[in-house]
């Protein structure tokens, strides 16, 4: 596990949606403005289509582009409506009094860590420009204080990383490239991985694994909660059986947890990929 495994994993994925993303892009404006868009893939998948006589073919491609860019902008707009209505609910059960405490302890004294009022354990980083902690009271009874701390320091990493924006990425890419299976892999992976490292840097910090291995125990114990309409990172929501087994043996621990990449789901995808470059090279002929 490393930061610059996470980083492949989301630069790769980021490349691949936008170079799919801008290709349809450009193919939709050349269809609304009537202007000729040199060199783009799917104009080429038009006319090699209609080489091979399928030119009926290209409606469906057309439908294609249509969902994938239109469903797109639903995700985003989804997004940022349920993140509006999160913003309002936080106000209303916002203990401030522990909120400005917490801010003080943990934080640079700035609004960065909220508290609620709230009767179940929780912790999770939310938000994409000014990313923020949020606990519950519940969580701060529920845990002693030194798992509380690594609890802290776990999420410190989340937001740091920006973890929700990136996560939120990749999610929208492996919806909308859903015929590349290894969009979808790229997702899962990702989480995995920043949940292992924001746990590591919590056990740097506090110089044992004890606390944090603790606190997701009793999470574990606590079992899973409803998840939220919108993204957010939390502490116990990823694959907490197989980090508590990373703790205990990080050579080999947990490895029957982690997200495994299907020989299958890389050659559809590798094919995928190899088709495009095809068209692209027929153009160019």
């Amino acid at each position: 596990m490393s930061k610059r495994h996470s980083s492949f994993i989301f630069v790769m994925s980021l490349a691949i949606t936008s170079i799919i993303l801008l290709q349809m892009g450009l193919y939709a404006t050349s269809m609304v403005a009537g202007c000729d868009m040199k060199f783009n893939l799917i104009s080429v998948c038009h006319s090699w289509l209609k080489t091979i006589g399928l030119s009926s073919m290209k409606y469906i491609l057309d439908g294609l582009v249509f969902f994938t860019l239109s469903f797109s902008l639903w995700k985003i707009g989804a997004q940022w409506f349920q993140m509006s209505k999160m913003k309002r609910r936080l106000q209303q059960y916002k203990e401030s009094k522990l909120s400005k405490e917490f801010n003080e302890q943990y934080g640079n004294e700035k609004d960065e860590i909220v508290v609620l009022s709230h009767p179940v354990p929780m912790a999770f980083t939310v938000g994409f420009i000014q990313p923020k902690i949020i606990i519950t009271t519940g969580l701060i009874h529920f845990l002693d204080r030194e798992e509380l701390n690594a609890v802290m320091a776990h999420e410190m990493y989340h937001k740091e990383n920006r973890d929700p924006l990136k996560v939120f990425i990749l999610s929208l890419s492996s919806s909308i490239m859903w015929y590349l299976p290894i969009q979808k892999w790229f997702h899962e992976h990702y989480k995995v991985i920043t949940e292992v490292l924001a746990d590591e840097f919590a056990i740097r910090q506090q110089g044992t694994s004890v606390n944090l291995g603790s606190a997701l125990l009793k999470m574990l114990k606590l079992g899973q909660h409803e998840k939220m309409p919108f993204t957010y990172v939390s502490f116990s929501a990823t694959s907490v059986n197989y980090r508590i087994a990373y703790i205990l043996n990080p050579v080999n621990g947990g490895e029957s947890k982690f997200p495994k990449l299907s020989y299958k789901n890389l050659t559809i995808s590798i094919l995928i990929f190899c088709f495009i470059c095809s068209l692209f090279i027929y153009a160019l002929a």
